[in-house]
């Protein structure tokens, strides 16, 4: 059994794991504000509407890009994340800076390539905003992987960056496997086999020998959760969260916030990677409260 390799097929399953990340990333958010902290400790949801942040407006390109591409088309992310960059969603000041020039009509490759002192970005927006990549490609996770590293380019050009972006990316190919998702180890695995050595590959390592721990607190400790914003101090912790709690949406959500750091983007991945499986998806009354996708993602082709 294969995964539906029809573009409506590849849309449907981009598209859920697109909202399982708003989901993540907005209700992530929440809890940055501190009258919410003692709701994180009691596992209550805060009240209101719940915005989302960049890990959302950029994922929301990705799966707009696939969808009039059927690829990842640099030039067109580029510009799709320079059309509809909304400053107040949270963006890093090295990205604001990027995308007003590329706005301005200023090459991506130049300017991504320049920041840092010629680095180029080893934070972990690449990672953040790919997991509907890897739901696509869930018929090709090798597939999956390589177009998640051209797609990191356009902003993030640090071998770390573009690592974190093809592993998020291979987990929600892999969890999106047709006859189910494989074991918490095996997903593991398959990720670590699918991208190059690397400090995040490293650190996928060890999140694989943690498996056992029950406590993300303690596992976060070891691997980081975001607080540094670099993709080797998010992502294996977020694809460990994502692993251990395959199917079980909630529980992966409150596992991987008490756990604290960046956390809606930590929670944007773990949530992009669990919806991208048929039993992964989030609460509905948890969905009813997340502001609407933009209406320029496409919802058929």
């Amino acid at each position: 059994m294969t995964a539906d390799s029809s573009s409506s097929g590849r849309l449907e399953r981009a598209l859920a794991s697109l909202r399982g990340l708003a989901v993540g990333d907005a209700l992530g958010s929440q809890f940055f504000v501190p009258a919410h902290y003692p709701l994180l400790k009691r596992r209550e949801l805060p009240p209101g509407r719940w915005q989302w942040t960049d890990d959302t407006e950029m994922a929301c390109s990705v799966v707009a890009v696939l969808g009039a591409h059927r690829r990842i088309d640099q030039d067109a992310l580029a510009r799709s994340f320079a059309e509809h960059h909304d400053f107040d969603r949270g963006y890093g000041p090295a990205v604001n800076r990027l995308l007003r020039l590329v706005r301005e009509g200023g090459d991506w490759r130049e300017l991504a390539a320049g920041l840092f002192d010629g680095r180029g970005s080893w934070g972990n927006g690449a990672a953040m905003r790919i997991a509907p990549l890897g739901a696509w490609y869930a018929d090709d996770p090798e597939q999956a992987t390589h177009q998640a590293e051209i797609s990191a380019y356009p902003t993030h050009q640090h071998r770390e960056a573009v690592v974190g972006a093809m592993a998020v990316a291979a987990a929600a190919a892999l969890a999106g496997a047709p006859d189910g998702p494989p074991s918490p180890e095996a997903l593991l695995d398959g990720v670590v086999a699918l991208v190059p050595k690397s400090a995040v590959g490293q650190g996928l390592r060890r999140a694989r020998d943690m498996l056992d721990y029950a406590d993300a607190g303690t596992v976060a400790a070891v691997l980081g959760c975001g607080r540094r914003t670099s993709a080797h101090d998010t992502v294996p912790f977020a694809l460990w969260s994502a692993a251990r709690c395959l199917g079980d949406y909630e529980t992966a959500f409150w596992a991987t916030a008490q756990a604290g750091g960046d956390v809606d983007t930590t929670c944007a991945i773990v949530g992009g990677v669990l919806a991208s499986t048929k039993a992964g998806t989030p609460p509905a009354a948890w969905a009813e409260r997340v502001e609407a996708l933009p209406d320029w993602v496409p919802t058929e082709l």
